[in-house]
């Protein structure tokens, strides 16, 4: 098992808390910065995959967004899409700044909401050497689409409400981040409440919800858009049966990232992140790392 410390950084005045996963090896290595997606922690099985990048020689820094996990911030579950990509960015930094990480080798990885971020911090810093994109939130309408008319009246509501509860300066609305068909929650295509349970450890208790005030925001979200910035190497992963994030955008823009290349997996969105499917999404991961980074 590689060796893991706790860390943390500084994000726009407060505090986002990680992990460090160090290689064997010793001298200045590539460092993964890995951020999970839509209210995710890093508990939800990020740990599997900076374990393997760690075992294969990189650095790997997991970390919390603000308002989420062990980071800072009140209230709790707010999705800032904008302070998110600080927090991005206050990662990047923070690994750069570390005496055992190749400041030039730095690799954004994201999946689900947050494949879609690592494009739009990637867009700002020239500077990353790679960039991975798992099962990824390229398009905002299409993904608002998926969820059908009456789930995103429903939601849409939902947000207002929330918002009212802001201006009045009371605690946020919030709603499940999972759930099943006729729920009111994020996600709640047939089939994904089952097997978002497989990403969750057996210990431990987990805020499965998000203020709704995002939902006024993620049509507008596409950092799909961005790919044709991205002049380092983009790889995105693609689960063809994907019902909470729709392919056609994640693949659209593989192809028109200059460096884009697209993997493709007859899989659902939560199957790649367990086993025996994480083997084969991993293992691609880190064959393109080698690849590109070294």
């Amino acid at each position: 098992m590689a060796a893991r410390a706790n860390i943390q950084f500084v994000s726009q005045g407060l505090v986002c808390r990680g992990w460090l996963y160090k290689p064997l090896k010793t001298g200045k290595t590539p460092c993964v910065v890995l951020a999970h997606g839509f209210c995710g922690v890093k508990e939800l099985r990020l740990d599997a995959y900076a374990e393997r990048f760690a075992q294969a020689g990189y650095h790997a820094l997991v970390f919390d967004y603000r308002h989420f996990g062990e980071s800072d911030g009140l209230p709790r579950q707010i999705l800032n899409i904008k302070k998110q990509h600080e927090d991005w960015h206050a990662a990047i930094q923070y690994a750069r700044s570390l005496p055992e990480v190749d400041p030039q080798k730095i690799v954004a990885w994201g999946t689900s909401f947050s494949g879609g971020h690592v494009l739009a911090v990637t867009s700002e810093d020239q500077n990353i050497a790679a960039v991975i994109s798992q099962v990824p939130h390229m398009n905002g309408f299409a993904s608002a689409m998926a969820a059908g008319p009456m789930q995103n009246i429903r939601l849409g509501l939902a947000a207002v409400r929330d918002l009212i509860t802001k201006m009045l300066g009371q605690e946020p609305f919030y709603v499940p981040a999972f759930g099943r068909p006729g729920d009111l929650a994020a996600m709640t295509a047939p089939g994904e409440f089952e097997a978002s349970r497989r990403l969750f450890p057996k210990a431990g208790q987990f805020n499965e919800t998000v203020a709704a005030r995002i939902f006024l925001s993620i049509a507008q979200y596409s950092p799909g858009k961005l790919a044709p910035k991205l002049t380092c190497p983009l790889l995105v992963q693609v689960a063809t049966k994907d019902v909470t994030t729709p392919p056609k955008p994640a693949i659209r823009a593989a192809k028109r990232a200059p460096k884009g290349e697209l993997i493709t997996y007859e899989r659902g969105h939560f199957e790649v992140y367990v086993q025996p499917d994480f083997e084969r999404t991993v293992s691609d991961q880190l064959a393109f790392l080698k690849k590109h980074v070294g």
